[in-house]
């Protein structure tokens, strides 16, 4: 006998109740009523933060369960003034975890499940959640090293789930309107790119605490752990500061490049880069430093030219353009990004935001093209809606995969800096062939208990 889906059993289960009639359903439900056939099943690992964020934005389907290391994080999503009472309902309704491990034997019925936890556990939950057959969104950046961000690419293509990573500046507007521009050639072959940010926005370049103070009973903190070293519970790194240390994090260029690289990444088809060098402020062996420049160098891809993509961070920033008027902002208050092309300039803020021409008159004149990218309804309601068509989410992990090996890339740059090295990569065989030592960045050793 052929088997049938859960989906499908309901389907025909509700369809043989009414005498097998078709009834249109906003008769049954009015509209914007959704049958329960149609909602996914989502569990979310991460209750707060950027958690509280992805809960939010898949809130249109059925949440069965909420996983968090830490209690306390649950209870600020369930205190959250800004629930909506039908969003309150669902998140008190959904069964609670602390194990993601557990969340995954139990709950057989997920569809999906929604990863917004820190970078260094990126990678295992989502891992388990592909084998599982589960389709999964992760929060940027995909993944803590660059070996996990390949190995996430294979196993979801293997397993025909549909992925999404957490960028949202990819499915805002601006970022559509620069990528029509650039191809539309309105300023000519861009050679050049400068992208900045105003992270860390949190304490880098320090070591280590060496008080050890009471773990909250709170948190179960050998789980926050993970794969990572074994190091005692301390404030500096959970709730918020992980970003800045080595073992847990991936820095400013991996909390931003995920929305600023990605402007070039896509515009311009880079792909992997060439070489890698960076320079920055003194960091330690616990953190990243202060400040940091990252400068990528890409080939040519097909008709399009070699590329440099200079990647600026701590309060550093590209020289100021001469055709760029005296009291104009270069991007925003969160960052820019300015493309150098041969015919002109093009600058927006963060997430592709708010996209310019440079000179001013050359925007004035330009001539706008058609709108040929489709518009995103927003990257969760994206990532929902690839699921329920069987269609592609536009930074699913074949996309997103490469993004976040480019950030990562940088991250073990800095690390070679004092050997004066301007890295070559050889992305088909993932290893550095003139430093064979910094090999040894592109995967960390995972404590024991804890695989891919």
């Amino acid at each position: 006998m052929k088997k049938i889906t859960r989906r499908e059993f309901m389907g025909r289960s509700a369809a043989a109740a009414v005498g097998l009639m078709i009834i249109p359903r906003h008769v049954l439900g009015g509209r914007g009523y959704q049958a329960p056939s149609d909602t996914l099943d989502i569990g979310c690992v991460g209750a707060w933060g950027r958690g509280a964020g992805d809960i939010e934005g898949v809130s249109s389907e059925n949440i069965v369960a909420i996983c968090d290391v830490d209690d306390e994080m649950i209870v600020r999503l369930l205190k959250n003034d800004q629930n909506t009472p039908e969003r309150q309902a669902k998140y008190e309704k959904a069964n609670k975890y602390r194990d993601f491990r557990i969340m995954l034997d139990k709950e057989k019925s997920l569809d999906a499940v929604v990863v917004a936890t820190p970078d260094h556990t990126h990678a295992v939950i989502a891992m388990e959640a592909i084998k599982r057959g589960k389709h999964v969104y992760v929060e940027k950046p995909l993944t803590h090293t660059v070996k996990e961000a390949r190995m996430l690419a294979i196993a979801a293509k293997k397993a025909n789930i549909v992925s999404q990573m957490g960028n949202q500046g990819h499915a805002k507007e601006g970022a559509r309107l620069l990528n029509e521009w650039i191809w539309d050639g309105a300023i000519g072959p861009v050679t050049e790119v400068h992208v900045w940010t105003n992270r860390p926005i949190w304490p880098q370049g320090i070591d280590a605490p060496k008080e050890i103070p009471s773990c909250p009973s709170s948190i179960d903190w050998d789980l926050w752990l993970g794969p990572s070293p074994r190091r005692p519970y301390h404030p500096a790194y959970h709730p918020f500061a992980w970003r800045g240390w080595w073992d847990f994090g991936t820095g400013a260029v991996g909390d931003m490049g995920a929305h600023l690289i990605d402007q070039p990444f896509w515009a311009l088809n880079l792909g992997a880069p060439k070489t890698i060098q960076a320079s920055s402020t003194k960091f330690t062996k616990d953190s990243y430093p202060v400040a940091e420049i990252i400068t990528y160098e890409f080939p040519a891809r097909g008709n399009l030219p070699p590329v440099k993509l200079v990647w600026y961070d701590g309060g550093l920033l590209p020289a100021r353009p001469e055709v760029l008027e005296n009291g104009r902002m270069m991007g925003d208050d969160g960052g820019g990004c300015l493309f150098v092309g041969k015919n002109g300039m093009l600058l927006c803020g963060t997430y592709g935001q708010n996209p310019r021409l440079l000179p001013e008159k050359l925007m004035k004149e330009y001539r706008r093209p058609e709108k040929t990218i489709p518009r995103s309804p927003g990257i969760h309601e994206e990532w929902i809606a690839a699921i329920k068509e069987g269609k592609k989410s536009t930074t699913d992990f074949s996309y997103s995969g490469p993004l976040t090996e480019l950030m990562l890339l940088g991250n073990i740059a800095l690390r070679m800096q004092e050997q004066r090295a301007v890295l070559q990569w050889d992305a088909e065989k993932m290893e550095f062939p003139n430093f064979p030592e910094a090999n040894k960045y592109l995967h960390m050793e995972y404590r024991p208990g804890w695989e891919l």
